[in-house]
């Protein structure tokens, strides 16, 4: 972090301290690159843009407004979209995929703040355009967190709670002083919010669901809409933004089309004919078998593996602990342990995966494999007392079985879990007290999950327990999700080197009956609530990692998901005809970068 000096660094303009503006903040220390940085060193800078590329994805939209939470899963691919390019919308700072939380400048030119980030302050660049010409104001600001406060869904909704005073400084500026509510990650989420065109938008209707093409500041405007079917980009060639450092080298087709499909499978084939560009692959036994076609045998589709330095995350099935079967810890450890994952990865998988032990494992910021010093133990206080000695030590483990599908020893333990929360086996049924059995039903979206759930049902079997799968199309389950409407779900939990407020949305007490977060858990612990406001707050790397370590330990110890695998490789096939920057970055590959090498 630039330490700012008083007397130096500071002066009294109009009653504002002012400070030096930078092009790029970090969360830790300073950012990577230097304020003179041509262009993010994972592009290719001098790349012929044109061309056009398809994308395929599973689901349906019916909306073009991800803000709202009608449209919160419904809304049209690229709007806003980490994965594809912020297509239309843009933020005041944007991301380097190569760093663990720098941001750099792209609605701001540039950007000041004070070293206890009381404040910060963007000076807009006044090349920035609204696709109509209009210049983006800092009204434009303004207006656009109010609406969001007003009409937005979470988290949008929440991030004037910790703003005191929302002002236009002079021309061009716009400045966030923060009240004690604040942290200091709370600049960084500022800068990375959408700004929304205040003269485009009628407040009164914000939150109804519509595909009228609205208007933006991003690089691509909306060519044509097929409602749940098809949309396609075409590049706005008086895009403002195309030569300033942090795009350089991005936004390089003319035209980007997502289709959409009802079904994995059926979005496969229509990459195998070339109907679809790129596939992702996260699935072990497809990426080993499903490559035998003509196009991947010639060398027209290449299959590409990717390193990212990334932690492992966190797939399982998630219980809901606001359903009174799954409130007892006891009960949640005993059916992660009937979980047989030798089984599973043997027969389903050929043996690809590894067991997820956390959150965080395969780094540094991860409980497994790193015994808790003394910074995390006084962080933890008490709550120590409520974690295993041994995922304290780093050593913790869940069982690995006899691969039989029925290990007797680890079924055992289950039922032995399982009788001290107040359950027994009666003619071959887990009942509880009253004799009711226990059963519920879990919640799957595609047909990957369902063969992960058979398997599961087919584990709990044998200690009596019944387990039903209800596997539903994308529109129901993405309102069953939001609504938090199942007994158990299957969820992804990506994990970053900057994890930050985005945690309290998934795991904290405030978004536990917030419609729309993603505590898909229910989780309501004041302890989980002091890690995330340790780290949030963490002014030093080691006080940030013991945060983060000791955040991991206390979801480990909850039994909140019954771990599943990690691969810690990224799988993508492509027609060769796509091309891409030669390196990869720490985040791992990034779409926006890639181009159509057929331009000449």
């Amino acid at each position: 972090m630039r330490k700012l000096v008083f007397g130096l660094a500071f002066l009294m303009t109009a009653g504002l301290a002012q400070a030096e503006p930078v092009h790029g903040i970090a969360m830790h220390g300073e950012p990577a690159l230097p304020r003179d940085y041509k262009h993010f060193p994972y592009v290719k800078p001098d790349v012929k843009k044109g061309g056009k590329v398809s994308y395929g994805v599973v689901g349906t939209f019916d909306a073009l407004n991800s803000f709202v939470l009608k449209g919160m899963r419904t809304t049209a691919r690229g709007v806003w979209d980490p994965e594809y390019g912020n297509l239309l919308y843009e933020s005041l700072m944007t991301r380097s995929s190569d760093e663990p939380f720098s941001l750099y400048g792209l609605l701001a030119e540039t950007v000041e703040w004070d070293e206890d980030r009381t404040f910060i302050q963007f000076n807009l660049n006044p090349a920035a355009r609204w696709q109509d010409g209009k210049p983006v104001t800092p009204e434009d600001v303004i207006f656009s967190f109010n609406l969001l406060q007003e009409k937005g869904r979470p988290p949008y909704n929440r991030r004037l709670a910790v703003v005191e005073k929302m002002e236009k400084v002079g021309d061009r500026s716009v400045r966030f002083t923060f009240n004690d509510k604040a942290n200091r990650e709370t600049p960084l989420i500022i800068a990375m919010s959408p700004i929304l065109p205040q003269h485009a938008i009628d407040p009164a209707t914000f939150d109804q669901t519509s595909l009228n093409p609205p208007l933006g500041s991003g690089p691509y405007k909306i060519k044509s809409i097929q409602p749940g079917e098809k949309i396609v980009w075409e590049r706005d060639p008086n895009y403002w933004g195309k030569d300033i450092p942090s795009k350089v080298g991005f936004d390089n087709y003319d035209e980007i089309s997502v289709t959409y499909f009802l079904q994995d499978n059926i979005l496969f084939e229509a990459f195998k004919k070339g109907d679809v560009s790129i596939y992702p692959d996260g699935d072990a036994g497809h990426w080993a078998r499903a490559y035998d076609f003509p196009a991947a045998a010639n060398g027209d589709v290449v299959k590409e593996v990717f390193q990212p330095g990334l932690p492992s995350g966190m797939l399982g099935f998630v219980f809901n602990t606001r359903r009174p079967i799954f409130a007892d810890p006891r009960v949640r450890e005993a059916l992660t342990l009937a979980f047989d994952f030798e089984w599973v990865n043997k027969n389903l998988y050929s043996g690809a995966f590894k067991r997820s032990q956390s959150f965080w494992q395969n780094s540094s910021l991860g409980a497994y494999g790193n015994a808790a010093d003394d910074r995390e133990l006084n962080l933890l206080g008490a709550a120590r007392d409520r974690i295993d000695p041994a995922i304290l030590a780093g050593t913790y483990v869940l069982p690995v079985s006899d691969g039989s599908g029925a290990d007797r020893n680890i079924l055992r333990r289950t039922v032995e879990l399982m009788r001290a929360a107040g359950y027994s086996i009666s003619n071959g049924k887990m009942v509880d007290a009253q004799g009711k059995p226990f059963t519920f039903e879990v919640m799957t979206q595609n047909e990957g999950q369902e063969k992960m759930a058979i398997a599961y049902q087919r584990a709990l079997a044998l200690v009596g327990v019944t387990m039903t799968i209800r596997t539903v199309d994308d529109a129901q389950y993405q309102a069953r999700s939001n609504s938090f409407d199942y007994d158990m779900i299957v969820k992804a939990y990506t994990s970053s080197l900057s994890p930050g407020a985005e945690q309290i949305n998934r795991w904290g007490s405030a978004s536990r009956d917030a419609q729309g977060s993603f505590n898909y858990a229910g989780v309501a612990d004041p302890d989980i609530d002091r890690m995330i406001d340790a780290l949030v707050n963490a002014r030093s790397l080691e006080d940030f990692r013991a945060a983060v370590r000791a955040y991991d330990r206390l979801l480990v110890s909850g039994h909140y998901v019954v771990p599943l695998y990690h691969v810690g490789e990224q799988w993508v096939a492509r027609w060769k005809h796509i091309g891409r920057p030669d390196t990869t970055p720490l985040y791992g590959y990034q779409l926006p970068t890639w181009y159509d090498t057929r331009v000449q």
